[in-house]
């Protein structure tokens, strides 16, 4: 079963300390690493387009589990398979793991002071600006259409007037775009599935 596997040590490697890099911006249960990913995976490695990296990250949060471990094991499987996956989990939650423990020591020796207390006020206000940063970047992805903007306007309008379970909107989703496509096909028009134009921005090296 196993014996068609080829290891590259190298790549794999490579595909460890790329992860290993983006674990510790993992805040906020995984979203504010969606843009680091994508510049990483895009711009720099090119182990993905972005239209692939998109849907890897929609995958990723449509399966239980954090988003960034999600895209990790998809995007690690993509580029080397089994040893791929199992380099990129290892890679990304590794430091996680060594800074929980660290900082899970220190809070509780410094857990009352103020400073302490408006520090993580910060860090909550900067990780809203890099989620919304990362919807900005999946939307120039995923919508390419009125039709799916129009899927975006809706499932925000559902959001906010019912309290439902995500699952329920991600399967939704999935039926609405099926539909759709459906009734385009019937009706002879053209089917868009990505957008013409690859993103051109420029690699932003947040430290990695």
């Amino acid at each position: 079963m196993f014996k068609d596997i080829r290891v590259n040590w190298s790549l794999l490697l490579q595909i460890f300390w790329t992860f290993f890099k983006i674990g510790p911006v993992t805040f906020g249960g995984g979203y504010a690493v969606i843009p680091v990913i994508e510049q990483v995976v895009v711009t720099r490695r090119r182990w993905m387009n972005m239209q692939e990296t998109g849907d890897v990250l929609a995958l990723g949060q449509s399966i239980p589990g954090s988003v960034a471990v999600n895209a990790a094991t998809i995007i690690g499987y993509k580029v080397a398979r089994i040893p791929g996956a199992i380099a990129a989990i290892i890679g990304i939650i590794l430091p996680t793991f060594l800074i929980v423990i660290g900082l899970g020591i220190a809070f509780l020796q410094i857990q009352d002071q103020p400073k302490i207390a408006a520090a993580f006020k910060a860090i909550k206000a900067t990780i809203v600006a890099l989620i919304a940063f990362a919807g900005y970047k999946i939307a120039r992805a995923a919508v390419v259409d009125k039709t799916t903007l129009g899927t975006v306007l809706t499932a925000i309008l559902i959001i906010a007037a019912f309290d439902l379970n995500p699952l329920y909107i991600i399967i939704g989703g999935a039926a609405a775009g099926i539909v759709q496509v459906r009734i385009k096909d019937m009706l002879g028009l053209t089917v868009k599935l990505e957008q013409e134009h690859a993103d051109a921005a420029g690699y932003i090296d947040y430290y990695i």
